[in-house]
């Protein structure tokens, strides 16, 4: 039978005028082998707690000692591994993320891990990593400037790291798992009204009419615009079929096609009158560039390409033809992303019903659509009120009179 013991322990630090007290936890472990010495020796583990945020320092030491006896007796205890961070997170990337991550995501981990991650926890231990440590390199990030999106990143990829190490057997526990995300401030939206939409399509350029239309009126994201191929177009039904992105180049990933950014994504959309006629249009100029181009045209089906067949690049378009038909129009500066803002706000402004307008911006679930453009729809908390005063009492809204 395991036993254990708690010792009180005086720092030299000092705290309300005061040594510092911390308390240590003893207690054996069983038989382990000794690799030097070539033979079993009755292990002992030792663990100097940090005091409670609340509560009893002494009394919170009897409880996490009880917990290592009945991990033990249970054979249920993990042994703390002194594997430092950066070795770990060198064999996570093997055995696990090179398999199930793609490769963009996996070159933005990349950067995470070399300019944030390992500066703070490579050479800690990490059995050592405590939830003081993850909420100091959370406080540490903001007070940096970082973006609170940032951060929050960098806190998701530390918990999955974490997460596995816990599941592989390397700690007993997750700090990061109860360490709040920073809260995120809402990136105000700005969205093109339907004079402002016309007067934009009035000055593209007529070889980028049919993408900036199809933007507008579709909701796709950039990369899913920049990766449509006629293939997945029904003309019949008139949907396109989500089936990839083009994924930005960064780091030494030189970019491509990939899946959509979410399960949810690949899905349908549905193409307005205007726009497959704009596209029928832009098939037949596309098929007098790929018969001037001959031998040289790549062709890769997509339908949006450059003269040669190859994809349009996502920051040339931004920079070069979406920001200046902005400026030609008249128009303030938005962000490309916003025109799939447009998309909601134009259809919710017709009266499409919140269930259309997520499937067509393809949100996981309906609540995705309310939370980010609820605020949008016209009907006030006072008119549904109304409206069941009319339901029940008809339009004259006369309510029956309760006898005192």
């Amino acid at each position: 039978m395991a036993k254990g013991t708690i010792k009180k322990r005086k720092l030299k630090s000092m705290k309300n005028g005061r040594p510092e007290v911390r308390y240590v936890i003893r207690y054996d472990i069983g038989l382990r082998w000794d690799e030097e010495k070539g033979q079993y020796k009755r292990g002992q583990k030792e663990e100097t707690l940090q005091p409670p945020p609340e509560g009893n320092a002494r009394k919170h030491a009897e409880k996490v000692l009880a917990e290592r006896l009945s991990q033990i007796h249970g054979g249920e205890y993990v042994e703390p591994s002194s594997m430092l961070f950066r070795a770990f997170k060198d064999r996570w990337v093997e055995n696990y993320a090179r398999g199930h991550v793609k490769e963009g995501t996996l070159e933005d981990y990349g950067g995470y891990f070399r300019n944030h991650l390992l500066p703070f926890f490579g050479n800690k231990p990490l059995a050592k990593i405590s939830i003081e440590d993850v909420q100091a390199f959370k406080a540490a990030k903001l007070a940096d400037g970082y973006a609170p999106q940032t951060v929050k990143h960098l806190l998701r990829l530390l918990r999955q790291i974490l997460e596995h190490a816990s599941e592989w057997g390397y700690i007993r526990h997750n700090p990061a798992k109860k360490v709040k995300d920073p809260r995120l401030l809402r990136r105000e939206m700005d969205c093109l009204n339907p004079e402002e939409v016309r007067l934009f399509l009035d000055k593209a350029p007529t070889r980028w009419y049919p993408f900036f239309l199809t933007a507008i009126t579709t909701g796709l994201r950039l990369g899913e615009l920049l990766a449509m191929r006629w293939g997945n177009l029904e003309w019949s039904s008139g949907r396109y079929f989500v089936r990839e992105t083009l994924s930005r180049a960064r780091y030494e990933y030189a970019g491509g096609f990939t899946t959509p950014k979410t399960e949810g994504s690949a899905q349908s959309v549905d193409l307005s009158p205007a726009c497959l006629a704009a596209l029928e249009e832009h098939r037949k100029r596309q098929a007098g560039e790929k018969l001037k181009a001959g031998a040289d045209y790549q062709d890769q089906d997509l339908v949006f390409a450059t003269a040669k067949g190859m994809p349009w690049d996502a920051h040339n378009v931004v920079n070069r033809q979406f920001l200046p038909t902005l400026e030609a129009a008249g128009l303030r500066r938005v962000r490309f992303h916003d025109l799939r803002h447009t998309t909601a706000s134009l259809l919710i402004n017709q009266g499409v019903s919140p269930k259309v307008i997520q499937r067509q911006l393809r949100h996981a679930s309906i609540d995705t659509t309310f939370d980010r453009y609820g605020h949008l729809f016209p009907e006030t908390h006072q008119e549904a009120a109304q409206k069941l005063d009319a339901a029940i009492f008809g339009h004259q809204g006369k309510e029956r009179k309760i006898q005192g």
